[in-house]
């Protein structure tokens, strides 16, 4: 059975939060429900950004995707060891 969008939002979030790397590309969200076309994946994530529980991160070549509170932090120096 299909994962609700709701579903999927959280395992994004959750997955955004506890990843060992604070920026994520869309392609690493694509595990948290094998049975979604990638552009439904993208669809959801941006709606993530809409929400704010998700932002956009640029490397100047490459878009994205962070939990807000995790780049703060990294920019600030913590978390970096």
């Amino acid at each position: 059975m299909a994962m609700s969008v709701e579903e999927v939002e959280a395992a994004i979030i959750e997955k955004a939060t506890k990843s060992p790397k604070p920026q994520l590309y869309i392609k690493d969200f694509y595990k948290c429900d094998s049975d979604r076309k990638p552009r439904e994946m993208k669809n959801i994530a941006n709606g993530l950004v809409k929400k704010g529980e998700l932002m956009f991160w640029s490397s100047g070549s490459t878009t994205m995707y962070a939990r807000p509170d995790r780049i703060k932090n990294e920019e600030e120096g913590e978390g970096i060891n």
